[in-house]
């Protein structure tokens, strides 16, 4: 039993992990793309989709072939969730056009976590104080770490990116559910192609295109997005709804880093103090949730 919860934790974990690595590639991926003004904001939307949708259905063919997923069961996510997939990254786009990336950044996941905790409150998950104290912990590093870079929100960027944070937070919470991850995610990806259509037929006159937009936009949707999700539905299965809003504060500080590793950016003293309180804020959590769970079930 203990050798069975070791294994289904390292698992958890290290899906987590991969998750977490693709939200903070696909915040890079989309800043860059709308900083240097290389593809419009729905464009960007509609590739990022439709490509996470084109690759994950390549893959569940692919699957499909092999005995041990075929006898998973058969799951074809919701109408709600790819609504809330659809929101997610529509908002997304557009919310940034007037944000820069820290004060985007804050609001999102401002918003994510508190729409998660808020709705497993709601379900009468209470949380105990040592889980509130990791959780405020976190939060206080996530926003020391954006601080200075922090400046006032436009009225509309604001409202976009707390919608934004609002839908991937239910989305989450709906792939706790989820049986069978990939299928779900694909499923998810391909209901948002008829909603896809009806804002291009909008846009379509202001679209602007580049092919490093394009590119961009397809390695957003197809790595960072289709896979990353999936990979994050997988993870659900073994995360309460209060950690899994809490780990994914650790994506800017995991941005942070990509920064310093691949655009030579310094690794400051506040970096380093923030990364610190969000780990160990998340830390506290978890292993809040692990002994308070091993108290309940001694044996």
């Amino acid at each position: 039993m203990t050798s069975l919860l070791t294994a289904t934790t390292l698992k958890t974990t290290i899906l987590t992990i991969l998750a977490l690595i693709a939200f903070a590639a696909n915040s890079v991926l989309c800043r860059l793309a709308l900083d240097e003004n290389s593809i419009d904001a729905a464009s960007f939307t509609l590739i990022r989709l439709l490509s996470g949708a084109l690759v994950l259905a390549l893959i569940l063919v692919m699957l499909k072939r092999f005995s041990s997923f075929s006898q998973k069961p058969v799951s074809k996510g919701s109408w709600s969730a790819s609504l809330m997939l659809f929101i997610y990254a529509l908002c997304f786009s557009f919310a940034y056009i007037s944000l820069d990336t820290a004060t985007g950044a804050l609001i999102l996941f401002g918003s994510v976590q508190i729409t998660m905790i808020l709705l497993s409150l709601f379900s009468n998950n209470r949380l105990q104080l040592s889980e509130w104290l990791g959780l405020i912990i976190a939060f206080t590093g996530f926003v020391y770490l954006i601080l200075p870079e922090l400046s006032t929100p436009s009225l509309n960027g604001f409202i976009l990116m707390s919608l934004s944070g609002i839908a991937w937070g239910i989305y989450s919470l709906i792939g706790r559910g989820s049986q069978n991850a990939i299928m779900d995610t694909a499923y998810n990806f391909l209901r948002t192609l008829p909603l896809l259509l009806i804002v291009a037929a909008f846009t379509f006159a202001q679209a602007h295109l580049s092919q490093q937009g394009i590119i961009l936009a397809i390695f957003s949707g197809a790595i960072a997005s289709g896979m990353g999700y999936a990979i994050w539905y997988m993870a659900l299965a073994g995360l309460t709804a209060t950690k899994a809003a809490v780990v994914q504060l650790s994506v800017p500080v995991i941005a942070a880093f990509g920064g310093v590793i691949f655009v030579a950016e310094a690794i400051t003293q506040r970096l380093t103090l923030s990364s610190l309180m969000v780990l160990g804020g998340i830390f506290i959590v978890i292993a809040s949730q692990y002994y308070l769970t091993k108290a309940r079930n001694p044996n």
